[in-house]
């Protein structure tokens, strides 16, 4: 299996976990695990074979992480509120 047909299998994947058949934030648990596991290891793998300074490796850890952290919320479903929420008068 070529790198190019495992790409065409992810879009697959990707296209029907957010289906529109399924409705708005709602993608099947273990969709969400998988996704959340090759997030991580592709993390991994950048810290630890690509050469960067510290404080780099820092920021591109934070931002992964706060950017996985709101796009599991939209998928859960949880953002819609947060989105919504308005501060002061």
């Amino acid at each position: 299996m070529g790198v190019v047909a495992v790409f065409a299998g992810l879009d697959d994947w990707a296209e029907d976990c957010l289906h529109p058949s399924r409705g708005i934030g709602q993608m099947p648990l273990v969709n969400l695990v998988v996704a959340l596991i090759v997030v991580g290891v592709l993390l991994y793998l950048i810290n630890r074979y690509i050469p960067m300074a510290s404080s780099i490796k820092t920021i591109l850890n934070a931002v992964v992480v706060v950017a996985v952290v709101v796009w599991v919320l939209q998928v859960t479903g949880l953002w819609s509120g947060i989105s919504t929420f308005k501060v002061g008068g």
